[in-house]
Order: structure tokens, then sequence, then C-alpha cells
């Protein structure tokens, strides 16, 4: 596995600045026009670099074609619109299913050697587009944000904020069953309910993402989707902590992906290996596999590295050194549940270390359950191609300085029915975990752990 090699896309001497096709700094005047000019003119010359100069520049969408490398100089703030014309709904794919979503800030689709480099910044303006979790602010920061809308609903812990009417209808007509995923038609009086995701590749091959900083996005922040020779490297992706929905980067379904030298500060799930979700995403072969981490640090994140729990496609041969995870609510985190289906295996973490993790170091579950999926306790007949299963997993020099608990697996509640265990040869070793419960192990196979100190906290 150490011997595979992710490629770059190629570089591009000759340069498109976008105010040589009428874009304006200041934040006012929208250069979407401008930009696409840009954009067009070096395609239409077979490739070049499309520069972005030291300024606030206000943009609508953008889309990357083949040949294009986006250059953000440093001091360069691109930030976006939010208007229904700039953003329309389109059917996309979304955890392996068709899913209505609203046009991506910045995407391209089947394109080959694109990139976006440079120093600079992409805001999102997430606020908005998210909704926000009462309990997850101060009394002040709530009053601050209900002058912006009044729009709520009662939620798990205290009140749930939304941006808009529109919103909160598209939120009333999901939890009334009403919304036709695949009718754009309806879906368009609920535009901004469905939320981008902020940098979208799909079925790209040959992409770059090097030294940016992309923050403060809609919903997921990087999504690579079907692509292969993926580079993330030495980038700064940040989200509020509160941010629903607010997920780092997710690489799903892609193959040959090398992810380094990159800090990660976000509202969900740091760096995020999926690969779709359940019978409808297995239709479509597509394992995230060949898969390379290392020298990355998350400061605040549901898990630090995580698999899941959109897996049902595989995830296979991936590899993460050297990483430092601190504050995250999990360390290291593998989660699917029955009903999915699919295969993780032949997994590789060395060298990680993690400070005050906020619940578990490492966990392996296939209880998780999120909108319609449910735990099932017990099933009459078990359908096999539903069943999801975490083996060959190897994890080495594992050091965690705080958290609830070290070592957590679950496997399914009716694992007796099953032929094998879903959750199985899993290696722990050379670690150290000070932790207030050492480990919680139930319905697993076989889990070793060697040369192992779970150091209880004082």
């Amino acid at each position: 596995m150490n011997d595979f090699v992710v490629e770059l896309p190629e570089q591009w001497e000759k340069t498109y600045c976008i105010c040589e096709y009428g874009a304006e700094p200041g934040g006012i005047f929208c250069n979407t026009e401008a930009i696409r000019s840009a954009i067009e003119a070096a395609a239409a010359a077979g490739g070049g670099k499309v520069s972005v100069p030291k300024g606030i520049w206000l943009t609508g969408p953008i889309e990357l074609k083949s040949n294009i490398e986006l250059h953000l100089e440093e001091g360069a703030i691109l930030t976006f619109t939010k208007t229904k014309e700039d953003y329309p709904l389109y059917l996309s794919d979304f955890e392996g299913s068709a899913r209505i979503r609203a046009m991506s800030p910045i995407y391209a689709q089947y394109a080959s050697n694109v990139s976006i480099t440079g120093k600079g910044i992409i805001e999102g303006n997430g606020e908005l587009w998210r909704p926000v979790k009462q309990g997850k602010l101060t009394k002040r920061e709530w009053e601050e944000l209900m002058k912006r809308s009044s729009y709520t609903l009662p939620g798990g812990d205290g009140m749930i904020w939304m941006p808009s009417k529109t919103f909160y209808d598209g939120w009333m007509a999901e939890a009334e069953g009403t919304i036709d995923r695949s009718d754009v038609g309806v879906a368009e009086a609920y535009w901004d309910y469905f939320r981008p995701v902020m940098i979208r590749f799909y079925h790209c091959d040959h992409v770059l993402i090097e030294d940016i900083t992309s923050q403060n996005s809609p919903a997921w922040n990087i999504h690579t989707c079907f692509c292969e020779h993926v580079t993330v490297r030495r980038v700064n992706v940040l989200n509020p902590y509160y941010a629903q929905n607010g997920d780092g980067l997710d690489v799903e379904s892609c193959k040959y992906v090398e992810i380094s030298d990159s800090k990660f500060d976000v509202g969900d799930d740091a760096i995020c290996l999926k690969a779709g979700k359940g019978a409808a995403a297995r239709q479509t072969k597509g394992p995230t596999e060949y898969v390379r981490v290392k020298n990355c640090t998350v400061l605040h994140g549901h898990g630090g590295f995580v698999v899941g729990s959109e897996m049902s496609r595989g995830v296979r041969h991936v590899e993460v050194t050297d990483c430092n995870f601190i504050g995250t609510d999990v360390g290291i985190r593998f989660k699917s549940a029955y009903g999915r289906g699919g295969v993780v295996e032949d997994i590789v973490l060395d060298s990680i270390r993690m400070y005050h993790v906020k619940r578990e170091a490492i966990i392996f579950s296939m209880g998780y359950a999120v909108g319609n999926d449910k735990r099932v306790k017990d099933v009459d007949v078990v359908v096999w191609e539903d069943v999801p299963y975490f083996r060959d997993i190897e994890m080495r020099n594992i050091t965690c300085v705080g958290a609830e608990i070290g070592l957590k697996a679950e496997g399914l509640l009716f694992e007796e029915k099953l032929e094998q265990h879903t959750i199985d040869r899993i290696l722990l070793a050379d670690s150290q975990i000070i932790c207030k419960t050492e480990t919680m192990l139930e319905r697993v196979g076989n889990i070793v752990l060697e040369r192992v100190e779970f150091v209880g906290e004082a």
C-alpha cells in the first residue's frame, strides 16, 4: 500500500488575471461574469492559471473546468453571494443517492487537471445558510442571532434557529414528508433549505487543493466525490464549532488521495472518508481506496479522523500517520449501521497524538443512527447485503491524554444471528491512553491489545 502514487495536475505558466476581464474589488460589485470570462479564456487556450489578486472579491458560484488553476494571491478574499438566482437547485449525488442540492460556490464536474491554490481565503458566508442549535451558543450570541431571523423550532437542546422563512418551510416540509427529493420544481419553494457543499469536485481526476484557507461553509466545506488522484496539502479548513453539518473534508468514493500538512477546526467531522450510504449507493461501484493522511492537526471537530457513516461502497487501503487531534469530541471514529452494508478494511493508523478528547479516544460503532435510520435491535431475517463490517484495522503508537473512554467498540445488537462479527481483527499496539474508562467492548470479534497502557485520570 505504501507504494501507491498520487499524481498531481499539470502546472500552467500563463496567467489570466480576473481584473483583465472586468473584476472589481471591494466586496460590493459582483464578479461572477468576470471570473467566468477569465476561466473560459484560459480553457479556450488549452489551460491556464486564473489569478485573484489581493482584495475582497464578491462573486456567485464558480465552475472550474479542465486544465484550470484558480489561484488566490496572498491577501485575496473570495466571498460569495446568496441569491436564489445564483444558486439554482439541481439533482446531485449526495451520500450515495440522488438528492437535491443548491449549486456549490466552487465546483467542477467531469474535469481533469483542476486546482485551487494560493494563500488567499475562500469565505463561504455560511451564517446566511446554516441553522443553529441554541444549546451551542451563549445567551448573548443567541439574542444576536434572533435579531437576524425569528424563525425557530424546538430541538433536542433548546430551540433551533433558522436563517429564513424558506429554510423554515423546507424544514417543516421535510418533517412532514412532503418534499419529493427528485422533483426540483417542487423544492424551489424551499431553495435555501438545500444548503450547498462549499467546494465540490465530482467525477474529476488530478485535483489539487493547496495552501488556501477555506472557511465558514454553508454545509460541508470540501467534498471530493468519485475522483481520482486528489491532493490536499497545506490548507486551513475552518468552520465555527456550532456549524451544523460543518464537516471539514469529505472524501467520498475516491481513489489515490493524499491529505497532508493541513489544519482543521470545524463544526462536525474533520477528516472523513465516505463511500455512499445504503442499497442505493451499493448499486454503483466506487470504494474509497488508496488514501494517505499525514501530518495533519485537528483543533475541533466531532471526530479527528473518521470513516463513515456512509461507507457502503467500501473503504480500504488507508494509511494515517503523524497527526494531532486536540479537543475533538472523538479522536479516531469508525461508524456505520445495519442497512448500509459495505466493508471497511486494511486501515493503518500510526503515531496519532490526542489531547483532551471529550468522549472516546477510539470508537467503532455499528449503532450510528441519524435522520430516518434506526438502531436495529432485532431482525427476523438478516439481509446479508445490509450488514456492514469493520475489519483488519491496525492502530500503533497512539497517545491520548484525557478522554472519557479509551477504546469503545459495539457490534450490531443482533450479532448472534450473524455468521461473522461485524467488528473483527482490530489491533491496538504500543500505545498509552489516559482516560476515565479503559475499554467498553460489546458484540465484537478479535480485538488485540499489545503493549497498551491505560492510565486512569487523577
